[in-house]
């Protein structure tokens, strides 16, 4: 087997990703496996290193952290998964010893980041090695002749799905609820799939880009363009007393109509539209940019707000690989475009510029 494999990464100039050589991955403790990545996806969340100069040349940021492959060698303390084993890489690594306790939380090590620094490899590539193999890895009913929509769709629960899935569980949501989706890229859309499969009355979803609405309304969601007129006011003439639950899927990017960026005005606005003594799941990626947020006007509805990074993620898997398995979701319909690695600096830009939906990176 050659020494080097093709990665996606950044060396340092914003909105430009380039494709370069890397070393394949081998086995550095007993507890690893070494995966070979049939398929990768470009998340929103890699553009937040886009838009910036991530990397430089001796040190690379190298992208990725969703994909789905076979195990192709194991260390010899991996007692649950074997050579062959399809199996989903999620965003990361389990190391058995999280905490929820005050103090001791600990966010756990991800894929993608930095060559050099103490970080895993990114997943856009054609190998990854996995810490914590038996923790970490998510066994999935795939094999060799698995047609391709079953294989995306398993894929997907690495990160998206299931953060879509957990923004609706942070919102407090119970069948029967209405339901208020901000954003409507792939995380926002499976949000509001999770809820429609979930058992929601109605789902609304706000953007401004007429393909994402589309798909939206494919699936039953109520599409709201932002750029029409106030959100806020088109959901309430629908939903008078306002919406059950609502969750965040933009994060600090969010844009007004106009096009200006206002890192709160989605949980403004979410605040504004849910129903006293209802539910707001964050799952979009906020930072110390935000201001402009009462926290008073939530208090004073009574609205529980929860969020954060989807934690354990094999936990959300368990509940989600079933519903793949026998037919019930299908959340790959959010994919635009499957690719080769040497096209993805041209489809990293048109991701950016909204142009695409769900882009794959197919080895």
């Amino acid at each position: 087997m050659a020494s080097l494999m093709r990665a996606v990464a950044q060396l340092g100039q914003a909105y430009n990703v380039s494709v370069i050589d890397v070393p394949i991955p081998t086995i550095l403790n007993a507890t690893d496996a070494i995966v070979r990545i049939n398929a990768s996806a470009i998340c929103g969340s890699d553009l937040h290193a886009y838009h910036v100069a991530s990397g430089l040349p001796d040190n690379p940021y190298l992208y990725g952290h969703e994909a789905i492959g076979y195990v192709t060698e194991i260390g010899d303390a991996v007692q649950f998964l074997r050579v062959g084993d399809y199996v989903v890489i999620p965003d990361n690594v389990d190391n058995g010893h999280y905490t929820l306790e005050p103090d001791t939380y600990n966010v756990p090590l991800g894929f993608g980041g930095l060559q050099n620094d103490d970080v895993l490899g990114g997943l856009q590539t054609e190998y990854a090695r996995i810490p914590f193999a038996d923790n970490s890895l998510i066994h999935v009913p795939v094999n060799a002749s698995t047609n391709e929509t079953t294989l995306l769709d398993y894929l997907f629960v690495s990160d998206i799905f299931a953060t879509g899935w957990s923004g609706v569980t942070f919102s407090g949501f119970r069948p029967g609820d209405s339901v208020a989706v901000f954003g409507a890229g792939p995380v926002g859309l499976l949000a509001a799939y999770s809820a429609i499969l979930r058992g929601a009355s109605r789902v609304y979803i706000v953007d401004y880009v007429q393909e994402r609405l589309d798909l939206a309304s494919s699936i039953g969601a109520i599409p709201i363009n932002y750029r029409d007129s106030d959100p806020v006011e088109q959901i309430l003439l629908r939903e008078p007393g306002g919406v059950r639950r609502s969750v965040e899927a933009v994060g600090y990017e969010a844009e007004t109509a106009s096009g200006e960026v206002d890192a709160s005005i989605t949980l403004r606005q979410m605040v504004n539209v849910t129903a006293q003594r209802g539910g707001m799941g964050i799952v979009g990626l906020f930072n110390a940019t935000v201001s402009d947020f009462s926290i008073g006007s939530a208090f004073e509805k009574a609205i529980a707000i929860n969020g954060g990074i989807v934690l354990p993620l094999v936990e959300v898997a368990a509940e989600l690989v079933p519903l793949i398995a026998s037919g019930q979701a299908h959340p790959s319909f959010i994919v635009s475009s499957i690719i080769g690695i040497e096209q993805a600096p041209e489809y990293y830009a048109r991701f950016n510029r909204r142009e695409e939906t769900k882009v794959i990176i197919r080895n």
